[in-house]
């Protein structure tokens, strides 16, 4: 049975593992009372295993053709076709709302992006917070299967850097060597070896969080949303729970997972013999996690000097631990802000740097994580680049070796990656521009092509003077945001790839 199931596409056993998971808001909304939840989640669902089923049944002994290209299509096929399905329970469980909102709120959701158009909670039942939380989490595994079964194959996603091959072409050798030939055993196992990781840092999270005095809702929608780095909560962020600093720190631990993927797994061509004391992606998180907190501390430090506030010490580390968190999550894109990154603008009486958050969002974590952003590889990449040209500057003919963790990039490794950060600086031009024919001030626009393309979706609510609601866009800006996330959470690379005559042929 499992062999017979391992050949289905790939899409429609995506399909179907969402359609079993509505059970699971199906069950909360019954044991809260919130019968007309439950019952649209329990019928949705139902529905869903009834139609998996009559396809299972009719492409039964149908061997799938062994292509580079279907696995790669099913993915993007989830983060388009997925959130319709994701959209029903919602929209019948919330009859007040109209399609196109509940559907964008799934494609925010399955992208790990995290932007809602509900920004009053009170809105929302916890049933729907709960499957909108679960749909994130269930996107960020997603990704993290596909980094591993899908993407480093075809060198991309932030592997074209490390790769001996060209972005979007399969290396015969390499993947002979690495990976079993047929795409679907190679998701299934990788699944196999994450998924247990995944849920069980999920669990252990929500333990932690539920022992810190959070409600047990709460505790699950910040766990799984840290872990997918989705942003997604039932209350309006961390800064409204009631977990304290202890909690946060507890987060802050978490967020290390969207770093590096040498925090969980050494599955990809991204390890490296020394572990995380050589990784250069976690290093440079760690770096940035340190200075940015610094300069926006000592920002504040001057603005509270200025007004006499600074014998407050407590303020002060306050102060500093809220953008401490702050820069840590924006980082790897999740998007929760710190109770106390309030107070650390109270302090020094400075406004929030939006910039900031909007260019940690942008850099993002690390390659094969559940983080968006340019990636902190490609990062790397072009500050070796920069570093051996100055040095050549002033020894033009010095030689010059990269070292243990340079040498993980290919030789061209800058340069492709300097093409990708090209393809994204035009991709944020055209969809700000899009956005202002649609409607949306220059402002708006910027924040929301970021937040979009970074899938850092709070930063709607944070990097703006005054937070933007979603749900007073035309339909035109969030059709097209709804193209952004999809373009952001896949890469420019692989929208791409999916056009490239060889990949078809292959």
């Amino acid at each position: 049975m499992r062999k017979e199931l391992l050949h289905l596409p790939l899409l429609l056993q995506l399909f179907g593992t969402v359609a079993l998971s509505m059970f699971a808001p199906a069950v909360h909304g019954l044991v809260v009372r919130d019968l007309d939840s439950a019952r649209a989640f329990f019928y949705a669902g139902l529905l869903g295993l009834v139609i998996f089923l009559m396809m299972a049944a009719v492409l039964n002994g149908r061997r799938n053709q062994q292509t580079a290209l279907g696995p790669l299509l099913s993915l993007f096929g989830a983060f388009v076709l997925l959130p319709f399905y994701c959209a029903v329970p919602f929209l019948e469980a919330l009859p007040t709302t109209r399609p196109l909102n509940a559907y964008f709120e799934m494609v925010s959701a399955m992208t790990t992006t995290g932007a809602t158009m509900f920004q009053d909670p009170e809105r929302l039942s916890g049933t729907l917070h709960m499957w909108r939380a679960q749909v994130g989490w269930m996107g960020g595994l997603l990704m993290w299967v596909a980094a591993s079964a899908i993407l480093a194959p075809l060198h991309l996603g932030g592997f074209e850097v490390t790769a001996q091959a060209e972005p979007g072409r399969r290396d015969a050798a390499g993947s002979a060597r690495s990976a079993p030939l047929d795409p679907h055993l190679r998701v299934w196992r990788a699944t196999r070896a994450l998924a247990p990781i995944y849920a069980g840092l999920t669990l252990l999270l929500w333990l932690l969080l539920l022992g810190g005095g959070e409600t047990p809702l709460t505790a699950l929608c910040h766990a799984m949303s840290v872990l997918a780095t989705s942003g997604i909560s039932n209350v309006g962020g961390v800064q409204i729970g009631s977990v304290g600093i202890t909690g946060e720190a507890v987060m802050l631990l978490f967020m290390l997972f969207a770093l590096s993927r040498l925090t969980f797994s050494k599955d990809t061509v991204t390890a490296t013999q020394g572990g995380l004391r050589t990784d250069p992606e976690f290093r440079i998180g760690i770096f940035l996690v340190t200075a940015v907190p610094v300069f926006i501390f000592m920002r504040h430090f001057l603005g509270a000097y200025d007004v006499a506030a600074m014998e407050n010490l407590t303020d002060a580390g306050y102060a500093l631990w809220g953008a401490v968190f702050t820069v840590m999550s924006f980082l790897t894109t999740t998007g929760f802000v710190s109770e106390h990154w309030a107070a650390a603008q109270n302090w020094s009486g400075l406004g929030t740097p939006g910039l900031v958050l909007m260019g940690l969002a942008l850099t993002g974590g690390g390659v094969a994580t559940t983080a968006g952003g340019v990636k902190l590889l490609r990062v790397f990449a072009l500050y070796l680049n920069g570093r051996r040209e100055l040095e050549r500057l002033v020894h033009p003919h010095s030689v010059s070796g990269q070292g243990v963790a340079g040498r993980r990039l290919q030789s061209n490794g800058a340069f492709i990656a300097w093409i990708f950060f090209m393809l994204f600086a035009l991709s944020l031009a055209a969809i700000m521009l899009a956005l202002t024919l649609a409607g949306s001030t220059f402002e708006q626009a910027l924040v929301l092509s970021v937040a979009s393309l970074s899938t850092t979706g709070p930063l709607t609510q944070f990097a703006a003077d005054a937070p933007i609601r979603l749900i007073e866009l035309s339909d035109a800006a969030k059709m097209i945001l709804c193209g952004a996330m999809v373009l952001g959470r896949l890469e420019t690379l692989a929208i791409i790839a999916l056009l490239t005559p060889d990949l078809w042929r292959s």
